[in-house]
């Protein structure tokens, strides 16, 4: 039998929403091992003079219980 965890992380980029996804998951790939998967619950950006300056993503991380 497998167990998984989900935690919820936000992240953000001055790039795109792309980044802000890869930028969040490589950050919490440095304290968590075996992640499995990732769920894109929110798409944010702010917003300066007409234009964006930051995205941000709101997301659900997977990883395995290690036993």
């Amino acid at each position: 039998m497998s167990v998984a965890k989900v935690i919820e992380v936000v992240s953000s980029s001055s790039k795109s929403f792309d980044d802000a996804i890869q930028q969040g998951l490589a950050e919490t790939a440095t304290s968590l091992k075996g992640i499995s998967g990732i769920e894109i619950i929110n798409w944010t950006a702010d917003v300066e003079n007409d234009k964006i300056v930051s995205y941000k993503v709101t997301m659900h991380i997977a990883f395995k219980i290690q036993r």
